[in-house]
Order: C-alpha cells, then sequence, then structure tokens
C-alpha cells in the first residue's frame, strides 16, 4: 500500500509539473485564462509574472519530490545538493510571481489572501531550508522541507479540490475562493503530522 501512494504521489508530481506546458499550445481562453478581463491579459508584467509563476513553479515540482528519497540523499549527496539548488531557485522566482499575480487571482480579496499568504509561506519555508542546510542544521533543514514542498504541492491538491468544489457548490467564484486556502492549508496540516511522526520514531529509535 505504501509503494502504490508512493507511486501516485510521484505520478501526480510529474503530471501538474508538465501541466503548466499545455499553455504553450491553446489559446488565451484556457483554463483559468478565460476568467480574466482582456486588460490583465495584454499586461506586460502580468504575463512574465504569470508564465514565471508556472512554469517554474511546475520545474519545482518536477525535481522537489526527489529530495524525500533518502537513497539519493544519502549516496550521492552531490546531486542531492545539485536539486536542491535548482529546486531553490525554482521557488524563489515562481513564489515571488505567484505573490504578485495572487493580487489579481479571481474571486477578489479572499481568494488574493489565500494565494499571497501560500506564496509568502513557501518563499520563507524554503528560504529557511537553504539556510539550515548551509549552516549544516539537517534536522531543522528536513522540517522546513517538508512544509516548503507541502505549499509546492497546492498546485496539485488545488486541481483536486477545485472541481470537486464546484461540483459541491455550483458556483466557480465561491469555489475558488474555498480552493485559495484549502489547496494548501491540510498540506501544511499534513506535513506537521509527517515532521512529528518522524521526530517521535528518532525519540524511539535513540533509547
Amino acid at each position: 500500500m505504501k509503494k502504490i501512494i508512493q507511486a501516485i504521489f510521484i505520478l501526480l508530481n510529474i503530471v501538474i509539473g508538465l501541466y503548466p506546458f499545455v499553455y504553450l499550445f491553446v489559446n488565451r481562453e484556457f483554463g483559468l485564462l478565460s476568467s480574466k478581463s482582456s486588460d490583465l491579459l495584454v499586461d506586460t508584467i502580468w504575463n512574465i509574472a504569470l508564465y514565471s509563476h508556472i512554469f517554474f513553479g511546475g520545474v519545482a515540482l518536477l525535481v522537489g519530490w526527489i529530495q524525500f528519497n533518502k537513497k539519493i540523499r544519502i549516496s550521492r549527496s552531490e546531486l542531492h545538493k545539485r536539486i536542491g539548488k535548482i529546486y531553490v531557485t525554482m521557488v524563489f522566482i515562481s513564489g515571488i510571481s505567484g505573490i504578485y499575480i495572487g493580487f489579481f487571482a479571481t474571486g477578489g480579496i479572499i481568494a488574493s489572501l489565500g494565494f499571497i499568504c501560500l506564496g509568502i509561506l513557501w518563499v520563507y519555508t524554503t528560504y529557511k531550508a537553504y539556510w539550515y542546510a548551509r549552516t549544516v542544521r539537517i534536522s531543522q533543514h528536513q522540517t522546513m522541507m517538508y512544509y516548503s514542498y507541502a505549499a509546492c504541492f497546492s498546485a496539485v491538491t488545488l486541481r483536486i479540490w477545485l472541481p470537486i468544489l464546484i461540483m459541491l457548490i455550483g458556483d466557480f467564484i465561491i469555489a475558488y475562493q474555498i480552493v485559495a486556502w484549502l489547496c494548501w492549508i491540510p498540506n501544511l496540516i499534513f506535513a506537521y503530522y509527517l515532521v512529528g511522526k518522524i521526530k517521535s520514531r528518532l525519540v524511539v529509535n535513540s533509547i
């Protein structure tokens, strides 16, 4: 069962990580772009921020899950460090861009606050994870990486929750306001649970 869950987790990361590239082959009415105003769609800064967010965020999603592979962390530490640097770079670009486009989120202030908070949290936890790695505080580094990737995985959970909410509520705007928070808060709670479980296991093993 554990291997099946891991396989599904990896598959979701790969599929959603590659999803932004669909935007290269579709018209401007695809997906959430259809809910944006014509003025916003021609705004140069917004477009740069949008595509920076989705493409660099996609790469972060594609490579981030590899960092939790224990065999790579232990036996191929240099590869782990290189992938980590790529992940951190992608997060900083995507996260800062995401904070900017969050101000223009569909659904008004409720959705905007949800996505802006997510962007700030993603950048902050990733920075802390990077800093702890640089200062060789591995336990703290690993903890922050769980939180960072929980925020990154919101790209997946958003696409799972949104159609469910639309079906249940029948209103896209309300569903989007809810998913702006629902896509990442449960992820953080789950990350907190995993971190606690790992720390408890380490305590037991040290006795």
